[in-house]
């Protein structure tokens, strides 16, 4: 049909119906409302919160998650006490280690264990979190993903504290003796050297898939702490002390056994674990930066 608005100027219409023009005027209401929607979700328009997103709820969050873990509560605080209970006897405290006794010198091996358990489940945990898409869901947030990481070290080293204490706390219960300042110096440098192990947790998780790396961790870290003489003291200049001079917790057990005196002091141990820590460091940074570049 046609319709003059002016004398000599005709304008056709195109048939139309009550449903196209409900379909066309639904169509313009959609296209504006994505164009709306694409606007507000335009990432490069928010602006970033203090620290990256680091803050005390995302840590308070990350504690309860880890603690309601029953594996990793079992696995890095109740087993090393058990162990240091099991094989620990009377009979250790008459025999002398430096300082103290050789029920200390056990007692400080199970308490790093435990703390280098905590801290590399802390890390490997962002293994279970990228297959589940949390990671990816986190990253639509304005949450930095160095916040992220640092989140989950402060996480594994406030749970490894609480793993250092209770084996410590058990160590009366054996008569563990040493003087006051080596269970002190002795527990720091077990708490700040297991840092190490969060940035070797943080390359496994971003190395394997989930379903493979909480059970690699396990038999790997018993296998590193023998060789580590954690559980089996190392005789010096053998061969096995050789090869554990070179594994990532040789180092570590011989500083936190140093205040003892029952060792003298090698810069080597200090070479070992900054070698290591710049390894698992470059390692998970790699990984990390493959695995945030998919999104």
């Amino acid at each position: 049909m046609s319709r003059s608005s002016r004398p000599g100027n005709t304008v056709t219409l195109p048939p139309t119906s009550s449903t196209g023009t409900a379909m066309s005027s639904s169509q313009t209401s959609s296209s504006s409302s994505a164009s709306s929607v694409v606007k507000r979700l335009d990432l490069s328009s928010r602006t970033t919160p203090p620290l990256g997103g680091l803050t005390l709820p995302l840590l308070s969050l990350e504690v309860r998650r880890r603690l309601r873990n029953r594996r990793s509560v079992i696995f890095s605080i109740v087993l090393p006490v058990a162990f240091f209970l099991m094989f620990t006897t009377t009979d250790y405290s008459a025999m002398p280690y430096g300082n103290g006794n050789v029920v200390a010198n056990m007692m400080i091996g199970m308490a790093l264990y435990g703390a280098l358990m905590t801290t590399t489940g802390a890390g490997a945990a962002v293994s279970t979190e990228r297959a589940s898409g949390w990671s990816r869901q986190l990253r639509l947030t304005p949450l930095k993903p160095i916040a992220y990481i640092t989140a989950k070290a402060i996480m594994g080293m406030l749970i490894s504290a609480l793993a250092i204490g209770a084996v410590y706390a058990c160590g009366p219960l054996r008569h563990a003796q040493m003087p006051a300042r080596v269970w002190i110096s002795s527990a720091l440098i077990i708490w700040l050297g297991s840092l190490v192990f969060v940035a070797f947790g943080l390359f496994v998780g971003y190395l394997l898939p989930s379903d493979n790396a909480m059970q690699v961790v396990g038999p790997l870290m018993a296998l590193l702490a023998f060789l580590g003489g954690m559980f089996i003291p190392l005789t010096p200049g053998s061969t096995m002390d050789r090869i554990g001079s070179l594994t990532p917790m040789y180092g570590l057990h011989n500083l936190a056994l140093w205040p003892m005196g029952g060792k003298t002091f090698s810069w080597w141990w200090m070479a070992n674990v900054l070698t290591w820590l710049a390894i698992f460091l470059g390692g998970a940074a790699w990984r990390m930066g493959r695995d945030t570049a998919r999104v």
